[in-house]
């Protein structure tokens, strides 16, 4: 099976590369694609950069030109939980773009795509049920994602009022392609800044961080082919 992966940002993107595997690397529009073997399907990694529309673009490359049939993220996120503590580890259920607000022309809230029953784009259920077997303690979550650093109290309780366990910057805009494109996508994150901390704790935790959200998502892909592709759209 050919599996992508985006991947935020350099720090995250090491986990990956010192896995251990034999990579091979091509430039493509601006992008280095890793090439590896993993767990027995082929896996391209894409280092994306922050936020949504580098990581959609990013998206597009490895459904388009590399034909991946599951997209899969990791990485850290922060939480906007008071009792989430530092390498809780989460799949992704469901994210909403808090940044987006077309509620002056459109009768939706802040948040919502019209096609959408409410503020979330879901990620694959069968994925996440997957994530769950493999990988113990994991906890299911709703990611408030958008284009900001997310540092102040005030702005963590907004989020969390709409229902968000975790914060990040690149999820929204990877489901948003997946779900479009009929491509199967997954997250695991990690909370590598609690309610009370920020850049600061981001900064100290990242590494060790996404070197778990990685291990978790190794076991993952060792049971992908248990589930069957779904055929693009």
């Amino acid at each position: 099976m050919k599996v992508g992966l985006i991947i935020a940002i350099r720090r995250e993107l090491d986990a990956f590369l010192q896995s251990g595997e034999k990579v091979t690397e091509e430039k493509t529009v601006g992008k280095t694609v890793y090439q590896t073997k993993m767990e027995g399907h082929e896996v391209f990694a894409v280092q994306s950069g922050c936020g949504e529309i580098d990581a959609a673009a990013s998206t597009m490359l490895l459904i388009v030109k590399y034909r991946c049939e599951v997209i899969l993220n990791f990485g850290v996120a922060g939480a906007l939980e008071e009792d989430l503590q530092v390498e809780d580890l989460f799949v992704v259920e469901k994210a909403c773009h808090y940044d987006l607000d077309t509620t002056a022309v459109d009768p939706v809230k802040r948040g919502q795509y019209e096609e959408y029953p409410d503020e979330f784009i879901p990620l694959d259920a069968g994925l996440v049920e997957l994530v769950t077997e493999k990988v113990p303690g994991i906890r299911k979550v709703a990611a408030a994602s958008g284009d900001k650093f997310i540092d102040e109290r005030e702005e963590k309780l907004r989020l969390r009022a709409m229902g968000c366990g975790i914060c990040e910057m690149e999820i929204a805009g990877i489901a948003r392609v997946c779900e479009r494109s009929g491509v199967r996508c997954l997250s695991i994150k990690c909370i590598s800044d609690t309610f009370e901390g920020g850049a600061g704790d981001f900064n100290t935790n990242v590494r060790r961080g996404a070197e778990k959200a990685f291990s978790a998502i190794r076991l993952v892909l060792g049971g992908l082919s248990d589930r069957p592709p779904t055929p693009l759209r």
